[in-house]
């Protein structure tokens, strides 16, 4: 019987069947071969006992894309949330995970949060950076603002959420599906971070369709797998002035002649994205280095 898998907890993973949720475990061969079995996954299962629902992960079918932390499979959307104030926004750290979902050719959303808590002002300055860049939905998971933007979004697509601690991710998902009944932490006082409040991997399904990954992995997200002269592809912006460089291998640092560095001058590149460049582009280099 084909089924996905909705929610793993301890080595048991609940399958959604035609005939309801099915608690299984892998067989053996996937340990043996060094496979995760992934939330998201689409799986054949067999039944064992039909009574109780119980079976066993026979095989996998062909991923779209997977992560290992958090073991997630088959994402359509990533949607990267952020506050627009308390915390405030740590724009490298932001332009990780869409930096992530670009390597593994998932679409990413920016999502900013908590726009009750900043003026228009302020919201409009922090949306510039990536509009034109890529789609941002303006939310307030405490008043309900953006929420039907942010489902229009969603629609018919597998979503991941992804971004800092205390920025509301499980409010947002409060919001978008409110019988999910997640628990939500509050941001300290003190360091105005947030507490970690997701303990497992699961799907919910929205209302007027999509499905959305809660997931206790995507509060941080390092950079992995290129090299850093790689780096400037994965900022879709530069893309445009490949080839007008003096030099043919640019890194759009501190060459002579470097058209990005000349879009950064005229605002055509946002600073602050280069910044995030430059930022994570030296973080690369130290990890090569040891």
């Amino acid at each position: 019987m084909r089924g996905l898998i909705v929610k793993g907890i301890g080595g048991f993973y609940y399958i959604k069947t035609a005939i309801g949720i099915i608690e299984a475990k892998g067989r053996g061969i996937f340990k043996k071969q060094g496979i995760t079995l992934c939330v998201g996954d689409e799986v054949d299962v067999q039944i064992i006992d039909f009574e109780k629902k119980k079976g066993v992960i026979d095989s996998i079918l062909p991923r779209k894309n997977s992560f290992i932390r958090p073991p997630i499979a088959n994402i359509d959307l990533f949607l990267v949330v952020f506050a627009a104030h308390k915390p405030e926004p740590n724009y490298p750290v932001i332009d990780k995970f869409l930096v992530n979902a670009e390597l593994h050719n998932i679409e990413p959303i920016i999502c900013i949060n908590k726009c009750d808590l900043a003026s228009d002002e302020e919201i409009t300055k922090i949306a510039d950076i990536y509009r034109g860049v890529y789609n941002v939905v303006l939310v307030s998971s405490k008043t309900g603002m953006g929420i039907e933007d942010l489902k229009s979004v969603i629609r018919e697509n597998k979503v991941a959420l992804a971004g800092p601690s205390g920025v509301g991710k499980s409010s947002i998902l409060n919001a978008l599906h409110p019988s999910a009944d997640m628990e939500t932490g509050e941001v300290s006082q003190k360091t105005e971070r947030g507490r970690h409040t997701t303990r497992h991997v699961e799907i919910f399904h929205v209302d007027g369709g999509g499905i959305i990954f809660d997931t206790p992995g995507f509060t941080s997200l390092e950079i992995n797998d290129i090299e850093p002269e790689e780096l400037a592809h994965y900022y879709p912006e530069f893309d445009k002035y490949q080839g007008q460089c003096k030099f043919d291998n640019c890194r759009h640092l501190k060459e002579p002649g470097c058209a990005v560095r000349e879009a950064v001058s005229t605002g055509e590149i946002h600073q602050l994205r280069y910044k995030s460049y430059i930022y994570n582009e030296e973080e690369l280099k130290k990890k090569k280095k040891y």
